[in-house]
């Protein structure tokens, strides 16, 4: 799991690294317009940013993100008590909120519910019947192991992890594929025809001129 935290208190972002990195890949930075460079550059699974750094806001840069259909789940830290950054950081987008100072051990324990709510452990329980093991790109289903591509398998665990909405196939195509590789919709039909194959059609269901939805 790779998490992008942007602080701009050094002491505070060293003990953040420090703590993090026992389980997770960390990417730091103190600016909002590298943080914005890296998460365009480079694909994480949760971000944390601080509100308040010296050239801008986090706020407004998950805002940004948003807009450019990242979902990326998001936790922002902030010394700020009043409620009205509260309500402008989940109108943003963002999950979860913690406030300045708080133990090591309440931002983990957030991290692990992020990581159940979205799907973001190694094995992810599709049904009763269906387990996904995101690191081997295979499916579980009773006695059966079925290997996945790894664009299949990107796309099955990004339709999980936006479960409660519909999902674009520009969408798709703009988060797993290059520009200059991008391909057709075709592609993302077959993936989608493949999956539907594998798991039951009542798990993704087509949104007739909007996307895929997964139920």
């Amino acid at each position: 799991m790779k998490i992008l935290l942007l602080e701009d208190d050094t002491a505070l972002a060293n003990i953040l690294v420090d703590f993090l990195q026992d389980e997770y890949e960390v990417v730091q930075t103190y600016s909002m317009k590298q943080a914005l460079e890296l998460a365009e550059n480079e694909k994480f699974d949760l971000y944390i940013f601080d509100i308040n750094v010296p050239d801008g806001d986090g706020i407004s840069l998950l805002q940004e993100l948003r807009d450019f259909h990242d979902e990326t789940p998001a936790i922002f830290i902030t010394a700020f008590h009043d409620t009205k950054y509260l309500k402008s950081a989940f109108e943003s987008g963002a999950n979860d909120f913690i406030r300045k100072p708080f133990d090591l051990e309440e931002l983990a324990q957030r991290i692990e519910n992020i990581k159940r709510h979205f799907g973001l452990e190694s094995l992810v329980k599709l049904d009763d019947q269906i387990i996904f093991d995101t690191k081997t790109h295979t499916l579980k289903i009773a006695d059966k192991t079925i290997k996945l591509t790894h664009k299949e398998s990107d796309c099955l665990h990004y339709f999980y992890k936006n479960r409660h909405r519909v999902v674009s196939s520009d969408e798709l195509l703009q988060n797993f594929w290059e520009y200059e590789d991008m391909p057709s919709d075709d592609a993302i039909r077959t993936i989608v025809k493949n999956l539907r194959k594998h798991i039951g059609k009542e798990h993704i269901v087509n949104i007739r001129g909007e996307g895929y939805k997964f139920e």
